[in-house]
């Protein structure tokens, strides 16, 4: 007897994403740029979902609006059962872990200001609770040198800056961050799109590994075939 497959993690209905565009002294509205207009697809539970379009075309803006990075002009996203785009703050706050991005270009989304230790740590202290004990720094320290080891990197990096690696090395970082939370799925925006090209399969390689080990799901956002084509389950 065949398997049946997964049922959806992830369901997007309709997804709108418009920016206003505001002219003149009085910054009226005169237009808008629907960067996101009327997408709906489902991920399954377990797979690798490759989104593909041309620069400029409106798929990050698609991932960061799935995540409620942007608020929604309209549509809905269901993750895990529960309608993401009609959440109140607090309940967002608390579904944060389950959905977690790595970004494009990993020397802008470190902050060269800050070590590993507390780029890392910055969702594990704004999650924390008495269960989780994560506002203790023993504790915290402890899960953050788990997972740079899960990247393949080594725990005392923790003490160091994001100057101090490669563009490589700094992409496990942003691995690791989205993974220190445990969540179920992330968005993946064109995360081998800035590295040397040398770098860019041992990238996808390890996320392949995280897949299978931390049972994630993914929503990989490229406009490289190629690697499209060696990461998607579909496109």
């Amino acid at each position: 007897m065949a398997e049946a497959p997964n049922a959806p993690l992830v369901e997007v209905r309709d997804l709108k994403m418009h920016f206003p565009i505001h002219t003149g002294v009085f910054r009226r509205h005169t237009g808008d740029v629907k960067a996101v207009d009327g997408v709906s697809f489902d991920i399954l539970e377990g797979e690798t979902l490759g989104l593909v379009g041309e620069s400029g075309c409106g798929k990050s803006t698609c991932g960061r609006a799935i995540l409620r990075l942007y608020e929604l002009t309209s549509g809905s996203v269901t993750i895990g059962g529960s309608d993401i785009a009609t959440l109140d703050e607090e309940a967002l706050r608390m579904a944060r872990p389950a959905m977690q991005m790595v970004f494009q270009d990993p020397q802008a989304s470190l902050n060269p200001r800050m070590p590993v230790n507390d780029i890392i740590g910055e969702g594990l202290l704004a999650q924390s609770d008495d269960e989780n004990r994560w506002s203790k720094r023993s504790v915290r320290e402890e899960r953050i040198g788990d997972y740079l080891e899960a990247v393949g990197l080594r725990r005392d990096y923790a003490r160091r800056y994001p100057h101090e690696f490669s563009g490589g090395q700094r992409q496990r970082i942003g691995i690791a961050r989205s993974l220190v939370l445990d969540p179920e799925f992330i968005v993946c925006d064109e995360p081998v799109s800035a590295l040397d090209v040398s770098i860019q399969s041992q990238i996808l390689n390890l996320l392949l590994d995280l897949r299978e080990e931390f049972d994630l799901t993914y929503l990989f956002i490229a406009h490289n075939l190629s690697v499209v084509q060696y990461i998607s389950d579909r496109v």
